[in-house]
């Protein structure tokens, strides 16, 4: 976790649970430490939540493909292709760009797993929590706070992909992991309201320090808001918390708190955002920290990596080391999101196109000459020692003060939090609110930072058929034919991703597959 010390996470005594459905991970105890010993003091039990944080960066389950929920969203969605070396290396990534993804799709197994693993965690610090005796009152507080905030983000990044999931409020032992029944969307939702709202109670102002990458009561308002808005939109429904209704006005006021309370503000240079001066600044509300701190040499358990792979993934396949070291291609950007942002003063600075690439760039699989400019191989996020590939230094920006202005500009039609955002990059002030003119604004200020195709959805499925079935736009830099670009949106699966058939042989069919599959 970069900020947050990373050396007290490989040597826990957990008993690892590496996704719903599947076998506990055998570890053997360190020395005499072992979870019936461990877990005593407050020290070790804010180790049990600092190995939650640490599952936040993994961007794999364990044993199975790369799976950065970044780059899988932007793939889904008209802003990026599969990409990577040949059509071999982005198969699996280009059956979920063409939406022909098949039940046993490996990538989509790996989101499973990867949040399942969080959740239980966050359930496991919470029971050690339960059991500690002599704790302080404030320290109960914030670490149940922090528990119940990732065990938030984790079911939502597994509803909002999948929609029919188990919530699981305990860690659970053996066979209860894989007899959880699904939850409708409704009990995760109010589940995942629920966490957030006791969390917002309990979390810190602000964090400094070593304790940089840990969440702030503004995180989890702000997370609220983005929750509420998918739930609003894909379902038209509320969420409960604790018996209080999350309805618009409730949602609006925490994020105007935001706003006006919390100290965050925009950077004055949008240039700014994604450079290194730019990780934990005054714009950035909740981040995921990368660093090449302890260096990763070997291959192999890449989901132990401290370095950011979805940076890795994306940065093009320079072959001089120019201004990028040579990254994996994966995620091309695709010629509809660089036209549509012509004349916004944000492309170049979005969009990296292959001649601003210092050396040759290699010509690979679904190559459209763009590639992301906001998570890249660029020199400056180079790890200083480990293997290359492993060490990228790049945060991921989850929420960025810019994105709370518009969910509070659509929450309020409140057009001048729009104009706030516009104004940053000088363009002029828009004179009144529309739906259009925000998801406008959000597109040219939050693309390729994996929220287009959540957007899209929540604004209904024929708005995403619409602009996710993208035929014969061509660029002047692809190669191949253009089959290879053709994509047709299949609303039958209302969107989401199939239950990893994996999970459902091992749940022995109380796992259910979700429609269109």
């Amino acid at each position: 976790m970069g900020k947050i010390s990373k050396s007290i996470v490989l040597s826990l005594a957990l008993i690892i649970f590496t996704g719903c459905g599947e076998e506990f991970l055998e570890i053997t105890p360190q020395g005499s430490i072992n979870t019936e010993s461990f877990y005593k003091t407050e020290e070790e039990v804010e180790q049990a939540l600092i190995a939650t944080y640490d599952v936040l960066g993994h961007q794999k389950g364990v044993g199975l493909p790369y799976a950065p929920v970044i780059l899988v969203s932007d793939i889904l969605s008209d802003d990026a292709y599969a990409g990577g070396q040949d059509a071999g290396d982005g198969f699996d990534e280009n059956e979920l760009n063409t939406f022909n993804i098949p039940t046993g799709n490996q990538i989509v197994r790996s989101l499973w797993k990867r949040n399942y693993w969080g959740i239980y965690r966050a359930n496991f610090t919470l029971e050690k929590l339960a059991e500690l005796e002599n704790a302080s009152e404030a320290f109960r507080t914030r670490i149940e706070a922090e528990a119940k905030f990732l065990r938030a983000y984790f079911h939502f990044e597994l509803v909002s992909l999948f929609e029919n999931v188990p919530v699981m409020t305990f860690a659970p032992k053996g066979i209860e992991a894989s007899i959880t029944p699904q939850s409708t969307p409704t009990e995760t939702y109010n589940q995942i309201a629920s966490d957030l709202v006791d969390a917002i109670a309990g979390l810190p102002t602000s964090v400094t320090g070593s304790e940089l990458g840990r969440a702030t009561t503004w995180a989890a308002k702000s997370l609220l808001g983005r929750v509420f808005l998918f739930r609003d939109g894909v379902y038209n429904q509320n969420m409960e918390a604790n018996g209080t209704t999350i309805d618009a006005a409730y949602v609006l006021a925490e994020l105007e708190d935001v706003i006006n309370n919390s100290g965050h503000d925009l950077l004055p240079d949008y240039a700014t955002v994604f450079s290194n001066a730019g990780e934990f600044s005054i714009e950035s509300v909740f981040e995921i920290s990368y660093s090449d701190d302890p260096p990763r040499w070997e291959w192999g358990n890449e989901e132990r990596v401290e370095g950011n792979l979805a940076a890795q993934m994306m940065g093009p396949r320079a072959l001089q080391e120019n201004t990028h070291y040579r990254g994996w291609a994966f995620g091309t950007v695709s010629h509809k999101l660089y036209q549509d942002m012509t004349g916004d003063p944000r492309r170049d600075l979005t969009v990296l196109h292959e001649s601003n690439i210092g050396g040759t760039v290699n010509k690979t699989f679904q190559h459209t000459g763009y590639y992301s400019n906001k998570y890249s191989t660029d020199l400056e996020s180079q790890g200083t020692s480990g293997q290359l590939e492993h060490n990228n230094t790049t945060n991921e920006r989850i929420i960025r003060f810019s994105d709370v202005l518009l969910m509070a500009a659509e929450l309020s039609q409140n057009v001048n939090y729009i104009n706030r955002v516009r104004q940053r990059v000088g363009l002029s002030d828009l004179t009144g609110y529309t739906d259009d003119a925000l998801f406008n604004e959000r597109r040219m200020e939050l693309s390729l930072e994996g929220l287009r195709y959540f957007d899209l959805m929540r604004q209904g499925l024929s708005v995403a058929e619409n602009e996710l079935t993208v035929q014969g736009i061509r660029g002047p830099e692809y190669v191949d034919e253009q089959a290879l670009y053709d994509v047709t949106f299949n609303p039958a699966t209302k969107g989401f991703l199939p239950i990893p058939q994996d999970e459902i042989d091992l749940s022995n069919g109380v796992l259910t597959q979700n429609e269109g599959y």
